[in-house]
């Protein structure tokens, strides 16, 4: 098989995650920009990683804050901080992202993450030198819902590209899934914090590396 279009994950596939405390204070941090100054933690860690639009009304009914407002806003602060990791060395690409430079395939990213976040990501670390287009979600409670497994971004960033036949890269077993729900294949991505990761889905391919991609691309 080889294909013509690569679409990656972000975070733990191009470039390393975002450390959970990170994420955690700027979460706290927006609560305090709305005068909540010590909120539940369990509502802090609901809201940093993995909420749902259910368990954001959930705990802004807590707080009489506006869901909507809330979330806005912890997006946009949560998406600060991790631009300051960037900036500050503490996130960056994995040593074979240069690899992608002369991959024969045209290139996207889909990620879970900000747009805000991505653009800047891909921009600031050279990606856009090679990534054709690239989607992050909306600051919208809704876009949770969006979210891989859903394959939404992941068809947008394939009618971008006019793929004829196309990889899906990722490190999440929701990645493999939203690649089986847009109809494609799927490679899993071996990064040191997946190393001896059980999986519970099949993907297409198990690789190491993002060199690996050249063999399974080659024509």
């Amino acid at each position: 098989m080889t294909y013509d279009t690569v679409v990656f994950d972000n975070d733990g596939v191009l470039v390393g995650r975002t450390r959970f405390d990170v994420l955690r204070d700027a979460t706290a941090e927006t609560f305090a920009q709305f005068g909540v100054t010590d909120p539940d933690t369990e509502h802090v860690e609901d809201m940093a990683v993995g909420a749902t639009p259910e368990r954001v009304d959930d705990v802004c009914t807590v707080y009489d804050l506006d869901p909507e407002t809330f979330w806005r806003t912890r997006d946009r602060t949560l998406s600060a901080a991790q631009r300051v990791e960037a900036r500050e060395g503490r996130k960056t690409p994995y040593e074979d992202i240069d690899t992608l430079a002369d991959l024969d395939a045209d290139l996207g990213v889909v990620s879970s993450n900000q747009q805000e976040t991505v653009d800047f990501l891909v921009e600031h670390f050279g990606l856009d030198a090679f990534v054709d287009t690239a989607y992050g979600r909306e600051e919208t409670i809704e876009s949770l819902d969006r979210r891989k497994p859903n394959p939404h971004y992941v068809e947008r960033a394939l009618a971008d590209l006019d793929a004829d036949s196309a990889l899906f890269v990722g490190d999440n077993e929701s990645d493999i899934e939203a690649a089986e729900n847009a109809g494609i294949d799927s490679a899993f991505i071996r990064r040191p914090h997946r190393d001896r990761w059980e999986l519970n889905v099949w993907p297409t391919w198990d690789i190491d590396s993002l060199e690996d991609l050249h063999d399974i691309c080659a024509p």
